[in-house]
């Protein structure tokens, strides 16, 4: 159960992921500002998802960018009042043409250093950002999305990608007992393939090379995601803090 009153953030929510994310929030009760680099999208799902536009607000935002970031995050508290939960969604995994991943001596140093701001240096950003006012709520929670990734490497996943979701999962746990004192818990999930825009980014060679890994024999779906999320920010997660939830259908096992 999550509490009505509740003010959240969801990043890169105009679609796949984080798009379900925000939706699954907005069901639950929560008020969600919806953050993108693309605007379109996280205007059209505001308007689907609260179209008298009391509960839902969709703000453009470059994450990676400090300024932008700081901006963003004193909009949604000075239209909520307060802010209470913050999902670390937005990313990206960079392909070369042919729909395969680049090896590390073909990754430039411009693409290194762009990965890692949108998947790493964002978390830190809107951590950074929004904590001064999660900790004046009772129970505030930040969750992050890693990645298979980051616990395996992934056949799919590309140096950059797997060290920038590996970090956010040690940041995780850093992060979380700083602020366990203060009654903030942060979580992270880490799911495997998802059926999403980004998957469609690999070569179908890679992609059946994926799924025959699976044990479960398939691709997640975004809202099974969002489920876990969900769970990690709701009181059912009361006493969870401090790890990184594995949702890769056994394609990682433990």
């Amino acid at each position: 159960m999550i509490d009505r009153e509740k003010v959240g953030i969801v990043t890169g929510a105009g679609a796949g992921i984080g798009r379900a994310i925000a939706s699954r929030l907005a069901a639950d009760g929560v008020r969600v500002a919806l953050v993108d680099i693309a605007l379109q999208g996280i205007e059209e799902l505001a308007r689907e998802l609260d179209p008298r536009g009391e509960s839902v607000v969709a703000i453009r935002a470059d994450v990676g960018s400090e300024s932008e970031v700081d901006a963003c995050v004193a909009d949604v508290v000075s239209r909520f009042g307060r802010l209470d939960i913050l999902v670390n969604n937005a990313g990206i995994s960079p392909k070369k043409a042919d729909g395969t991943k680049a090896t590390l001596v073909e990754i430039s140093l411009a693409e290194w250093e762009h990965v890692l701001r949108v998947n790493l240096t964002s978390t830190f950003l809107m951590c950074k950002a929004t904590i001064p006012h999660i900790v004046q709520q009772v129970g505030g929670s930040i969750v992050s999305i890693s990645s298979s990734a980051a616990l395996d490497g992934g056949v799919l996943a590309a140096t950059h990608y797997a060290a920038s979701k590996g970090a956010v999962s040690a940041m995780t746990r850093t992060l979380a007992k700083e602020l366990a004192p203060r009654g903030v818990r942060v979580n992270a999930v880490a799911p495997g393939r998802v059926a999403t825009g980004m998957a469609k980014l690999s070569s179908p060679e890679r992609n059946r090379a994926a799924l025959d890994r699976i044990p479960l024999g398939r691709f997640a779906e975004p809202n099974e995601v969002a489920d876990a999320v969900a769970y990690l920010i709701s009181d059912r997660a009361s006493y969870v803090t401090g790890i990184t939830l594995n949702v890769s259908g056994g394609y990682v096992p433990g």
